[in-house]
């Protein structure tokens, strides 16, 4: 299993390829639940941050087969 650090380090990888080959794509980071925390203060749990990997790794796989990179 992944430490925090090596997901955060994933998540911030796969959100810049996101940003730089399909900006397209941007709108959707913000809008992903994962992202919304439903407490004030809350902890961040393992769980979570592999959840929020994958919605964008899930993003990349079903969009990217039908569209080219911006250039």
């Amino acid at each position: 299993m992944k430490t925090q650090e090596e997901l955060n380090n994933d998540i911030l990888q796969i959100t810049m390829k996101i940003r730089d080959e399909y900006p397209e794509l941007s709108k959707y980071l913000l809008e992903m639940h994962e992202t919304i925390p439903d407490e004030i203060h809350p902890k961040i749990k393992m769980q979570t941050l592999q959840d929020y990997y994958n919605s964008l790794e899930d993003l990349l796989k079903k969009y990217t087969p039908n569209h080219l990179k911006n250039d």
